[in-house]
């Protein structure tokens, strides 16, 4: 065998989001009185990408990813509120919130790791959510951070109250999101961050720079959960303290672990099942749906997806 037969084939960076926004415009298309779950959809997945560039490529695990998130929602609604109502500026602005705290936090951050690490990234978060509270001038404190609107798509495009606009807009994003996150983690750069998350030591005695390149990932992955809140102020016009919440930070690890760490895809399954379930069960009983999500989590934990998938490709290819 050689040794270009037994190198691993890489899939085009472009096929995945393609997938997702064909998988997305159909169910925009046949579902139309359930356009606001597919944008919530669209906005969990790419908030749990940015999850997974953390945890599941650089190996650093956090329970701070919603004050990411919450910056991102924060800096959109205020500057929609405040200066201007464009949509594709504010999202400028809540991607930009969102890596500026990344980039700052994780200067400090990235000298730990472990459970020093973890814990300090609750601490960033709460520190987050104490001053959303404070800065009620700003943030509208416990009440929320109301009173925006936001103006037309491109100029052309207004957000109807059937969520048309909004869903299409949190898809392609979500395309966007993915596409660039393929393209890096199968880059140089993302093979050596993939390389520090399985041993530290040994990268660092090859010379590769540990803490910029896991700083860089870790801006990036600010930059995508700033653009997760920013689509989420922007489609639902109010901004809560829960955008920075740990429990928002817990569900979106569920989330990951659903669907399987490391892989990208592995996020967009995780949250499309989380949400599905979530919404289906707290319209049967909205008091005991986490009963449900326990079930799944202890499935997943006893046959984890990569395994669930193996053994489903050996019951097919035994059939045929």
């Amino acid at each position: 065998m050689s040794a270009d037969s037994r190198a691993p084939r890489v899939a085009p960076p472009w096929r995945l989001p393609l997938v997702v926004l064909a998988l997305g415009l159909v169910a925009w298309w046949a579902l139309p009185e359930q356009l606001g779950l597919l944008t919530r959809i669209a906005i969990t997945a790419l908030f749990v990408l940015s999850l997974d560039l953390v945890v599941g490529i650089a190996g650093l695990a956090t329970l701070g990813q919603a004050a990411l998130f919450g910056i991102g929602a924060y800096a959109a609604g205020i500057f929609a509120l405040r200066l201007n109502p464009d949509p594709l500026i504010g999202l400028a602005v809540g991607t930009g919130a969102g890596a500026l705290l990344a980039l700052a936090s994780g200067a400090f951050l990235l000298r730990y790791h472990g459970f020093t690490f973890l814990m300090l990234t609750v601490a960033v978060a709460q520190i987050a959510a104490s001053l959303a509270q404070k800065a009620r001038d700003w943030t509208g404190g416990d009440d929320g951070l109301t009173g925006f609107s936001m103006g037309p798509l491109l100029g052309r495009f207004a957000f109807d109250l059937e969520g048309k606009t909004a869903a299409l807009y949190a898809l392609a994003v979500l395309a966007i999101g993915l596409y660039v996150a393929r393209r890096v983690v199968d880059s140089p750069f993302g093979l050596a961050v993939r390389g520090i998350h399985e041993n530290r030591a040994r990268m660092a005695a090859l010379g590769t720079p540990v803490i910029p390149r896991l700083l860089a990932m870790y801006t990036l992955a600010g930059a995508l959960a700033g653009a997760a809140g920013a689509l989420s102020a922007q489609t639902n016009a109010i901004v809560g303290l829960d955008s920075l919440s740990f429990a928002l930070s817990a569900e979106a690890l569920v989330m990951l672990i659903l669907g399987g760490a490391g892989r990208l895809h592995g996020a967009l399954i995780g949250a499309v099942v989380f949400t599905l379930l979530h919404h289906t069960a707290a319209s049967i009983n909205p008091y005991h749906w986490l009963f449900i999500i326990g079930i799944a989590l202890m499935t997943v934990v006893l046959m984890p997806p990569q395994k669930a998938w193996d053994w489903l490709r050996s019951r097919l290819g035994a059939k045929a």
